[in-house]
């Protein structure tokens, strides 16, 4: 990669921890010069508006998501239970409060954004293919069907879940049974997989 691509990428991931730690009016390039630790106008240079920082966040975190995403498909175990699909699903539950936490605090940033412009939706928009596209993947794995919609359904779950633990009270998560990624984990992936529940279908059928 040459030197002005590596001085986008170390750009971009310092705008994440800026949007991240500041939200979205504290993103400057001022801000972000000071966290990458490069020269004063170095980011306006690269990225000359607000806006274009804000689709430089959302094209390098939408990157880094597929790829990540890609790299699990890859290196997934050939046998897989619905029990580690689980697993899986509460370890990036726990990720959203720890080591994932500026990741999914600049999401939610990105996403009202994502109200005014088209092209940080479009990134937006890949990350939750990719999202759905592995949902569908891993269910088949363990052999249980689910449909695109029912992958929506799990990805806006997993989102409105990361929000509520981020953003409310402990006292409340705990209330909510936020706070226990397994349990929560196998809740959402029940959601999900409503979808594809014939009761339920019929049962909406009878409603509609």
């Amino acid at each position: 990669m040459t030197q002005r691509g590596n001085r986008r990428e170390l750009l971009a991931d310092a705008a994440i921890e800026v949007l991240a730690r500041e939200g979205g009016r504290g993103l400057t390039h001022r801000a972000v010069d000071r966290e990458a630790g490069v020269p004063e106008g170095t980011a306006k240079n690269y990225h000359p508006t607000r806006s274009a920082l804000f689709r430089a966040i959302a094209r390098q975190m939408s990157e880094q998501h597929v790829a990540s995403l890609r790299e699990l498909a890859e290196h997934a175990p050939a046998e897989l239970t619905p029990d580690d699909v689980a697993a899986l699903y509460a370890a990036m539950l726990r990720r959203m409060t720890t080591s994932a936490r500026a990741h999914f605090l600049a999401l939610f940033e990105l996403h009202l954004e994502a109200v005014r412009d088209a092209e940080v939706r479009a990134a937006l928009g890949e990350i939750a293919r990719a999202n759905a596209d592995t949902a569908v993947r891993l269910h088949g794995a363990v052999g249980r069907r689910m449909s695109r919609r029912g992958a929506g359904l799990l990805d806006a779950g997993l989102l409105g879940a990361a929000l509520s633990v981020l953003s409310l009270p402990p006292e409340v998560v705990a209330d909510s049974g936020f706070d226990d990624p397994e349990v929560l984990a196998r809740a959402l992936l029940s959601l999900g997989s409503v979808e594809d529940d014939p009761v339920v279908g019929v049962l909406r059928g009878h409603a509609s």
